[in-house]
């Protein structure tokens, strides 16, 4: 199974400019009970703004951080997955690199937003699926 499969049939990603200020993407993550929102530059993602960014930035600068632009404390250079990259491939991925969300890119343009749980739902899905048929098979014979 494949990200282009998870992803199918899913709206527009919520995302954040850089100029867009910490307080105010906080408010979007609580808003919409997220914990990351991918940041863009100029239609392109320049980083991802998540609840760990917010937590380590007001350990490090105190409150003033929440009046700065998303482009001074996101974090940079994420990490990306296309549409074709198997799922167990993903999450490996992210275990690696200890990282719970993921663009997802195609021909330059970022197409969706994946997080680790929704991997994780499609992997437990899956073993339940195959557990209930086994099952029906035992049942059977």
């Amino acid at each position: 199974m494949t990200i282009g499969r998870i992803i199918e049939g899913r709206g527009d990603v919520v995302t954040c400019d850089v100029s867009t200020t910490v307080r105010d993407a906080v408010g979007i993550l609580s808003d919409r009970r997220i914990g990351a929102v991918p940041v863009m530059e100029d239609g392109e993602i320049a980083g991802i703004f998540s609840e760990r960014d917010v937590i380590y930035r007001l350990r490090e600068m105190g409150a003033e951080v929440l009046d700065m632009p998303l482009g001074h404390i996101m974090t940079a250079s994420p990490v990306t997955v296309d549409p074709d990259t198997a799922v167990i491939a993903a999450l490996s991925l992210m275990t690696r690199r200890r990282i719970r969300h993921l663009p997802v890119v195609a021909d330059g343009r970022m197409v969706a937003f994946v997080s680790i749980g929704d991997l994780v739902k499609y992997r437990i899905d899956k073993i339940e699926s195959e557990a209930a048929a086994m099952r029906d098979y035992i049942q059977t014979a």
